[in-house]
């Protein structure tokens, strides 16, 4: 399989993952994804700058020293900055990300919902408006602690 993994929303991804992680026979991963590789495989391959395939124990940290010892000082490129996040502690800041969206989302739609039956109450109807005032601000507050929910994951994603 070649970059399984491109393309996909999170819940897709998981499910990929997931499938990949339990398959009872030999799969062959090409991937640029990390965590996918260190959660799907049991032995790791790369191709080196001399063409042979090499086994790698270590896995991708095998690998990336291997890489550094390589290449030459001129065209070594910059590391990509991750500010400390590993790949699987950035893949769950993500599912929590997708998880919170989908809250959030189902939320905005009781609320409209909510809003649409008010409407649709009589005008003396104050008992039953009563209730369903308190019911949309128990929603509205549900929402409020979504959003900063959803601010602190993405916080700590673009750190």
């Amino acid at each position: 399989m070649d970059e399984p993994t491109n393309d996909l929303d999170t819940d897709m991804l998981a499910a990929m993952e997931d499938l990949l992680d339990s398959w009872p026979g030999t799969l062959i991963v090409i991937s640029h994804d990390r965590y996918l590789l260190e959660r799907v495989t049991d032995n790791q391959y790369a191709i080196l700058g001399d063409g042979d395939l090499r086994h790698l124990p270590g896995g991708v940290d095998q690998y990336l020293k291997l890489r550094a010892n390589t290449e030459p000082p001129a065209s070594k490129k910059p590391e990509p900055v991750t500010h400390g996040l590993t790949g699987a502690e950035r893949r769950n800041l993500e599912k929590e990300q997708a998880r919170v969206n989908r809250q959030i989302e189902k939320l905005n739609h009781q609320i409209e919902s909510k809003k649409q039956d008010m409407a649709l109450l009589e005008v003396d109807d104050y008992l039953r408006l009563s209730e369903m005032g308190k019911e949309l601000g128990e929603l509205q507050q549900q929402l409020a602690d979504l959003e900063d929910q959803w601010l602190i994951v993405s916080e700590k994603l673009s750190e």
